[in-house]
């Protein structure tokens, strides 16, 4: 079943792997030490976060390093900038308005 990316980067936890795993590639024991968790609660979000395709498995040997997938990451970064676009405008309406307030004010 593929997962939203939505619901997976709502989760804090699975936002701080996805940084952690951008900076570099971790096995699931390495994570669970950063996140003074159990291996089997780390592998739960590692698997939201695969379904999404936002971390792709690399194994070497007996390990299985999970690495940060940037193209999706880009994919989703994308589609949000046709928003970014509309908030920037709005926040320099907002601030030009707020500016002529504040002239109208002394």
């Amino acid at each position: 079943m593929k997962q939203d990316i939505f619901q997976a980067i709502a989760d804090p936890t699975r936002r701080a792997i996805l940084t952690l795993v951008a900076i570099q590639a971790l096995t699931p024991n390495a994570m669970a030490e950063k996140f003074d968790m159990t291996r089997q609660a780390v592998s739960k979000h590692i698997k939201v976060l695969q379904e999404c395709d936002l971390i792709k498995p690399q194994h070497s040997g007996r390990e299985i390093y999970y690495h940060f997938n940037a193209k999706r990451m880009q994919e989703f970064d994308n589609w949000l900038a046709q928003f970014r676009q509309n908030w920037e405008t709005q926040f320099s309406q907002l601030d030009a308005l707020l500016s002529t307030i504040k002239e109208q004010k002394k």
